[in-house]
């Protein structure tokens, strides 16, 4: 389980596993390298879900909505 503040980490690692430099991602999802180097560097607040799903989704991931505590009803 990823917790949101890890969020911006993740997406880093996957890019540059991926091979990808922020400013080809960042052309990819239609948005600017400083937005993505921001989402990158934990700054998450003026970013949609919409955009993170779109960079996630350029590299092979997607959202997943899990409860915080699977024995809670």
């Amino acid at each position: 389980m990823m917790i949101l503040s890890e969020l911006g980490k993740t997406i880093k690692s996957l890019r540059q596993q991926k091979g990808l430099s922020q400013e080809i991602l960042a052309q990819e999802a239609n948005i600017s390298r400083a937005t993505l180097s921001k989402l990158e560097n934990g700054y998450i607040a003026n970013i949609s879900i919409v955009t993170v799903n779109q960079i996630l989704s350029l590299l092979g991931f997607e959202i997943d909505i899990k409860p915080t505590n699977p024995f809670k009803t």
